[in-house]
């Protein structure tokens, strides 16, 4: 007997990243970003609202604690070490970010392009987490591209 089909997923909702500094963490997304701050939740986390889409910023030591009881029964989870997020960007906009990062005091680790000739930026966040702009079409199939 064979699995029955999978339903089909059509985005990704939310991401998530780990920074045990929320204050460095908000001072970057939201700030040096601009991104829109939904909620804080003490030294837990911060979430931001990129479009239809999250970035939920997490202190790994806090979502590492179970739930109290009667409060919501999410897991624990939490990573360790360096991230990785990358934001849809034109190229024009990552001349943008690039001028805006420098501005802010924040080093360009790379800028170039991919083989199908889409560019990506990248640099970190104060937490060490890898941040991307790139053009989408370095994910578009091969006959899109």
């Amino acid at each position: 007997m064979s699995a029955p089909q999978a339903p089909t997923l059509r985005a990704v909702l939310e991401t998530a990243l780990y920074a045990a500094d929320l204050d460095a963490a908000e001072a970057f997304y939201g700030g040096v970003l601009g991104l829109t701050r939904v909620v804080r939740a003490g030294e837990r986390h911060v979430f931001f609202r990129i479009g239809p889409a999250m970035l939920l910023v997490f202190n790994p030591e806090q979502s590492a604690i179970p739930p109290r009881p009667g409060a919501l029964p999410v897991p624990p989870h939490g990573g360790r070490g360096q991230g990785h997020v990358c934001f849809a960007a034109t190229s024009a906009e990552i001349d943008g970010w690039r001028e805006r990062l420098e501005g802010a005091g924040i080093p360009v680790e790379a800028d170039f392009l991919w083989p199908n000739g889409a560019r990506s930026l990248y640099c970190r966040d104060p937490a060490g987490n890898s941040v991307e702009f790139a053009e989408p079409r370095l994910w578009a199939p091969q006959d899109q591209a």
